[in-house]
């Protein structure tokens, strides 16, 4: 759908959203410039360096634990602040935290071109939505209705991935994707989540029994405070999913080791303008690790 002779309405409604953001660990739009021709259209943002997913493709070292809590809590501040003004990100991946290396350290959510202001009650959206790696199952079964919870799933994808040191659910399918979750947490069923049997494609899907949560055997090193998190991040009933203001207060950012100071985080220097390449391009070579 386009809008003023030939802007698509989808660039108006980005940027009308963040023209209102004004937050440390969101992207700041510091003008719109027009070219010689109205279709010519382009945003003056804050300058970062390299999105997260290329710099953890090429950092020779992980990231430290007090680290990997330092950027968390910055995507969950972000977050926080886009939650409490009803926009959901809808696209939240490593893709979509900017990593800015100027100075310090800081780590900004981007990428709004899918973000939407909501409502109550709430109204149908786009259903593809969300990368693959980091869509919540409700997405992936056909929910007609999106909340917060589905930004937090990814959250709980990118937490994980930075302890991990790879991508937690790398699907190459939604079918895989869906097997990859139920593998990692057991098959949902009505119990733990009301209403999961008349979600729309549950009938499309033949699900594995599987009747175990294994995220404590993928992160046997973790404190039982991280497990929590990332279980309550992990839940299947979107009601019941951890909500930002959650995680900010959760008890593992409160433990040792404390989370960096963003100014004391490391810079990247030799990292420095180098190309990350595509989603997919990224996906696929990350895929392989």
């Amino acid at each position: 759908m386009y809008l003023c002779k030939g802007i698509p309405i989808s660039s108006l409604r980005e940027i009308n959203l963040l023209l209102r953001l004004r937050h440390p660990n969101i992207v700041e739009l510091k003008e719109v410039v027009v070219g010689s021709h109205l279709e010519s259209l382009f945003l003056v943002m804050s300058y970062c360096e390299q999105d997260l997913a290329s710099l953890l493709e090429n950092m020779q070292s992980p990231f430290s634990e007090a680290q990997v809590k330092c950027i968390v809590l910055q995507l969950l501040k972000g977050l926080a602040y886009l939650h409490h003004n009803f926009i959901l990100h809808r696209s939240e991946c490593v893709h979509s935290g900017l990593f800015c290396s100027l100075k310090h350290c800081h780590v900004l959510n981007s990428d709004f071109g899918l973000a939407r202001v909501y409502g109550i009650p709430l109204q149908p959206m786009t259903p593809r939505v969300v990368t693959l790696w980091y869509r919540a199952p409700e997405l992936l079964l056909g929910t007609k209705t999106q909340t917060t919870a589905l930004d937090m799933w990814a959250v709980g994808c990118i937490f994980a991935e930075l302890l991990a040191h790879k991508p937690l659910l790398p699907g190459a399918s939604e079918i895989q994707q869906l097997d990859l979750i139920v593998q990692l947490l057991g098959t949902p069923n009505e119990s733990i989540w009301p209403g999961f049997s008349r979600l729309p494609l549950v009938g499309q899907y033949s699900l594995r029994k599987q009747p175990y949560n294994n995220l404590k055997n993928k992160f046997t090193w973790l404190s039982e405070a991280g497990l929590r998190l990332l279980n309550l991040l992990f839940m299947y009933n979107p009601q019941r999913r951890a909500t930002a203001k959650d995680c900010l207060d959760s008890s593992y950012f409160k433990e040792k080791p404390l989370p960096c100071e963003p100014e004391l985080m490391p810079t990247f220097p030799h990292h420095r303008n180098k190309p990350g390449g595509s989603v997919t391009e990224n996906q696929s070579k990350r895929s392989k690790v």
